[in-house]
């Protein structure tokens, strides 16, 4: 890794060096805070969590060819050289920051309440037709995360994209200084974390301390049909590119065919030149996903040819809008997270299925005092949809059944999750398509398991 020696990493964030004096200059091959993927030459980070504490497994990382180890602790005897820090969430920022800044590696950085996953993958897909491209991998978006997926870069990499998700206040800014977007795009800002950030507006000034420390000449990329995004005049002086459906912006989705399940034909407007592609996910918001895309591919030099291939090509991940079919059931698996925007989303996409249409929903979580109001918002939605049966597990989701009775599908409650996994099959049956959501505390990914086996996969 490009002038990451145990010299400068110690000196990055602000530990002290305790070993061989001969190792001092010697570069890492890598990081990694899992002690069972630590590989010769790597760094060792070792986090103090809720029940084990990484410092136990020093000895053991050393065995496998570990160079160095960080350590909040004084060690008696270590097999090899360790940096001490204070913290270890801080070192590692530090740690990234420096490295980020050794890199030639553009950095596309992502953020927004809806959306974030797919429109990183949906960027990252089009870059590939053309970069070598690293993004970001499973939830690897926070302060931990985020700072993990700088130090995968490696010289061979010409771009990366980084989702960046925050909670609260401050926390984008401190990604901001870690990765120092060359590009930055947000693709809406909506009802999530409002424990935190108490509304709209509040979500829209902690979004947009991205721009704290991106590039003097960044490029940037909005939502021009978020009533918060369109008020961005300029970014370091620069005006930002709006892509949107409704109102009249550089980039626009002129028309738009949903194709079911099966994805949506759109045809795209970049400035003066349209071309026609089509989504192979489906969901009206992958419209938006796919024009922020086309105006990151284009800033890059793509042509719209390529730009058309990577969407063409783009592959869903499991518990983002993952589509797949068992002994003749379609699973719309969208179980990793859940917030009102992207729930009525998926509830659309479903509404969009062929044959019988199961809703399997759970509580969604982070939405601060509104959080009932918010609930019940889901449930009317649900309600003014073409769904056969809605299931509502968890005592917040309670509040989604409730408002989901004024419709026509079948609605039935569980307060305990296992009442209803114990029964699954009850409820589901070949012919149907089944949309799983709830918010990733809820761990519904038991379902997709359970759905999986069944079928001897």
């Amino acid at each position: 890794m490009k002038n990451m020696t145990l010299t400068n990493i110690a000196k990055a964030c602000g530990g002290i060096y305790v070993g061989d004096e001969k190792l001092k200059d010697c570069e890492i091959t890598g990081v990694e805070k899992d002690s069972r993927l630590v590989e010769k030459g790597y760094l060792y980070l070792p986090f103090v969590g809720a029940r084990v504490d990484g410092h136990d497994f020093i000895p053991q990382v050393f065995e496998k060819g570990a160079l160095c180890t960080l350590s909040e602790k004084d060690l008696d005897h270590p097999a090899g050289p360790y940096i001490k820090v204070a913290s270890m969430g801080q070192a590692l920022k530090d740690m990234a920051e420096f490295y980020r800044q050794q890199l030639d590696c553009k950095i596309v950085g992502i953020t927004g309440s809806v959306g974030k996953t797919s429109t990183k993958e949906l960027i990252a897909s089009v870059l590939q037709e053309k970069y070598q491209v690293l993004k970001t991998e499973g939830n690897y978006n926070n302060e931990i995360g985020m700072p993990l997926t700088i130090l995968k870069i490696r010289d061979y990499h010409q771009i990366a994209v980084i989702e960046m998700g925050i909670s609260d206040f401050g926390e984008m800014h401190r990604l901001g200084k870690v990765s120092r977007p060359d590009v930055c795009v947000i693709t809406n800002i909506g009802t999530c974390h409002l424990e935190n950030l108490g509304d709209r507006d509040g979500v829209f000034r902690a979004k947009t301390e991205m721009f704290d420390f991106a590039a003097k000449d960044c490029f940037v990329v909005l939502n021009g049909d978020d009533d918060k995004l369109i008020n961005i005049k300029t970014v370091n002086g620069n005006k930002p590119v709006f892509f949107g459906v409704e109102t009249d912006c550089d980039v626009m989705a002129l028309r738009y065919k949903a194709e079911g399940i099966q994805g949506t034909d759109v045809t795209i407007r970049y400035y003066h030149e349209t071309f026609d592609t089509h989504i192979p996910i489906p969901g009206f918001h992958m419209i938006y996903n796919a024009m922020a895309a086309t105006c990151v591919g284009a800033y890059f030099g793509m042509t719209l040819d390529e730009i058309d291939s990577g969407i063409r090509n783009l592959k869903a991940i499991g518990g983002r809008n993952n589509i797949f079919t068992v002994n003749n059931i379609t699973v719309i698996d969208d179980c990793y997270n859940a917030n009102p925007m992207s729930m009525e989303a998926s509830l659309k996409v479903l509404s969009q299925a062929d044959g019988r249409k199961v809703a399997i929903l759970g509580n969604m979580y982070e939405l601060g005092e509104n959080e009932v109001e918010l609930h019940k918002q889901v449930g009317t939605i649900a309600a003014g949809l073409n769904l056969d049966l809605i299931v509502c597990i968890g005592n917040l989701s309670k509040n989604i059944a409730e408002t989901a009775k004024a419709g026509n599908a079948e609605v039935i409650y569980f307060e305990d999750k296992a009442d209803f996994e114990n029964n699954l099959f009850e409820y589901i049956r070949p012919g149907d398509t089944v949309l799983i959501k709830a918010s990733n505390g809820m761990k519904f990914n038991t379902f997709v398991k359970k759905i999986k086996e069944e079928s001897g996969e």
